[in-house]
């Protein structure tokens, strides 16, 4: 009896499982390329809670085998409102593959870290098996994979132009985005009795729809049309051209809808609701979760990704960086939502209270961990605002950038009796804490900067400049070196004065859209000046719906249609990575060989004329950084 009273603690998985809460039919069933784990920062888990709070019979099931007779999508039977298809908390090409395709050995989201428990474009795969079994029943598809796939999009992995993954999935309604507000209003109409194909009017959804039918009317929205998917093969600049309209209208306070025609059919994306509230956003968190894995893994092993986050308080979601490679606000958004104190401080005595918790919290943190309670000061401006960034070029003059509120519950989980160490795993943004960028900056990020610094810091704060090219980085919307080399002034006198010892982890790209190898020479020097010796890198991916992606396949910038040079050979990426390591042995040469080509003894003689010192030093910057170069993962939740 005990078993079973444990076991129904968690969204059934099982027949058996369903019968217990004396079940006989349920309402919606979610299928996941996730193990199941029920704990705020896994998506589907979210999902699931919501859909249980609502009233509604809700069972999941995670890692379906896609590859025998199926029968894990027919163990449930037939639900009796929808089908919810996600592939996770990753997009399955991105969670499979390296940067340059090599399949990865391990999944973080499986159980024992196995590879294999997901197909490839699984949210794909899931929504045309259910259909094929279930063709009366709904799919609803969303998730990261699906969220950023809504449009026509550059598919790396295929190298191609896809289009939206409506058409590939064959589901019949999208939620992008964070999808709680669209949840809900769905479940509310659906109990009303409203038909699933009358569902045209749930903003932050998109679907697709014979031409025939034409676009359903809704006074309150103004449409926009793109070009078709058709064009958009036919012509790069077509696509390129797209990519503006519909990362503006992702960055509107109200935004429009978006039409785009794919041969005889048309896609519809409905606006995006509001950033979420405090309250809208603590319901979420507040939830009845375990916080722990289902059962059933016990004897697979653990679970990686739940590993590193289950001591962990995600604080705030959404990201007003606008970083030209990054998907967070094209996912979560541009506008900040932040959790009460309250609300983070009640999951604090969650996680002290869990079992194996030895004093330490992982990370209080978020998409950029000090952007905590950040947003504009007069609501009206941000309401006229299309620009994609908060803080590029310049930091916003409507932009409230203090740090005081979240310094405050710094100080408040350290002082926690149960908290040995309530560490910031998250990475900051850098430029926010230096007043050469910030013109803002109050005396708050001063004590912030020594609270993080003091009491917050594992021996190691990750930054992450990405590059030292001052044309790099405005293709990357990040701002001037010179700032980063600030902050490090800043963080050294901080660590003298208090005898910490401690280091500072700069993360850099390589192989970014405008990026040459003259660029990465010089990154190479810059760093070599400043004392790091680089082993945190990475090569540049293109996933959907970024600006970097854009100018990835196409060549152009999708704001100005202006060309760029992008590199795209296995051969020329591979040039632009062996910069960062210079200091290896098997390197020298070619570096030598590659500079004197192209005539820049300056650098050559900078990066390799006079490095006695460093065939025998390791800086405290740059000892200890582990022995390969690493995909960065950020955390934040996507669902």
């Amino acid at each position: 009896m005990k078993e079973q009273q444990d076991i129904t603690r968690w969204l059934p998985t099982t027949k058996k499982e369903v019968e217990m809460r004396g079940w006989g039919e349920l309402d919606v069933i979610l299928i996941s390329g996730d193990a199941y784990v029920d704990h705020p920062a896994f998506g589907p888990a979210v999902i699931g809670r919501i859909i249980e709070t609502e009233g509604y019979r809700v069972a999941i099931i995670p890692q379906p085998n896609w590859q025998d007779d199926l029968r894990d999508f027919r163990k449930l039977g037939k639900p009796r409102y929808f089908f919810g298809v996600t592939s996770g908390c990753m997009d399955s090409m991105v969670n499979h593959y390296t940067a340059n395709k090599r399949l990865r050995s391990t999944d973080a989201y499986t159980p024992g870290g196995e590879a294999g428990f997901r197909p490839d474009y699984a949210v794909a795969t899931y929504s045309k098996i259910l259909k094929s079994i279930y063709p009366d029943t709904p799919v609803i598809i969303g998730g990261i994979e699906a969220s950023l796939r809504r449009v026509t999009h550059y598919d790396y992995w295929s190298d191609k132009l896809m289009p939206s993954i409506l058409e590939t999935s064959g589901a019949d309604l999208l939620v992008y985005g964070m999808g709680e507000q669209a949840l809900k209003e769905i479940l509310k109409l659906l109990k009303k009795g409203v038909p699933f194909h009358q569902l045209t009017m749930v903003k932050q959804t998109a679907y697709i729809r014979d031409q025939s039918k034409g676009v359903p009317r809704n006074r309150n929205w103004k449409d926009i049309t793109i070009n078709s998917h058709q064009d958009c093969l036919e012509d790069k600049k077509a696509f390129a051209a797209n990519f503006k309209q519909i990362e503006q209208e992702s960055n509107k306070v109200s935004a429009n809808r978006i039409i785009q025609s794919i041969s005889e059919k048309t896609v519809i994306i409905n606006p995006p609701f509001q950033t979420m509230t405090e309250k809208e956003i603590d319901a979420a968190f507040d939830l009845p979760y375990t916080r722990l894995p289902h059962p059933k893994y016990k004897k697979r092993g653990t679970i990686p990704a739940y590993e590193m986050i289950k001591f962990s308080i995600n604080m705030h979601r959404g990201c007003f960086g606008g970083c030209s490679f990054c998907t967070i606000s094209a996912h979560q958004g541009k506008f900040i939502a932040s959790r009460s104190q309250k609300s983070i401080l009640n999951e604090v005595e969650q996680v002290v209270n869990m079992p194996g918790f030895k004093g330490y919290i992982s990370d209080l943190g978020g998409p950029s961990a000090n952007m905590y309670k950040m947003k504009g000061v007069v609501q009206k401006v941000c309401d006229k605002c299309i620009l994609p960034s908060c803080i590029h070029p310049v930091v916003c003059s409507n932009l409230d950038t203090s740090h005081s509120q979240i310094t405050e519950i710094y100080r408040k989980v350290d002082a926690h009796p149960k908290v040995k160490k309530a560490f910031v795993g998250s990475g900051i943004r850098h430029d926010l804490l230096t007043r050469s960028f910030n013109k803002k900056a109050d005396a708050s990020i001063n004590d912030y900067v020594v609270q993080l610094l003091t009491r917050h810091v594992s021996g190691r704060l990750k930054v992450a400049p990405e590059h030292t090219s001052a044309g790099v980085l405005k293709i990357m919307r990040k701002p001037s070196f010179d700032h980063f080399k600030e902050f490090k002034k800043q963080f050294d006198n901080i660590d003298r004065k208090y005898g910490l010892n401690q280091q500072l982890v700069p993360y850099f790209i390589s192989g970014h859209p405008g990026c040459k190898e003259e660029d990465m020479a010089n990154l190479a020097v810059e760093t070599k000046e400043l004392g790091f010796k680089l082993e945190h890198v990475q090569d540049f991916t293109p996933t959907p719906m970024t600006v970097a992606t854009v100018m990835y396949y196409s060549g152009l910038h999708p704001y100005t249609l202006k060309k760029y040079y992008t590199p795209k050979s296995k051969q020329e990426k591979m040039n632009q990575h062996r910069f960062f390591f210079w200091y290896k042995k098997e390197n020298r040469d070619w570096i030598k060989k590659r500079l004197t080509e192209a005539k820049r003894p300056d650098l050559l003689k900078r990066l390799l004329g006079s490095d006695k010192k460093e065939s025998h030093q390791q800086t405290k910057h740059g000892k200890d950084f582990g022995g390969k170069g690493q995909v960065r993962v950020r955390k934040h939740i996507k669902y």
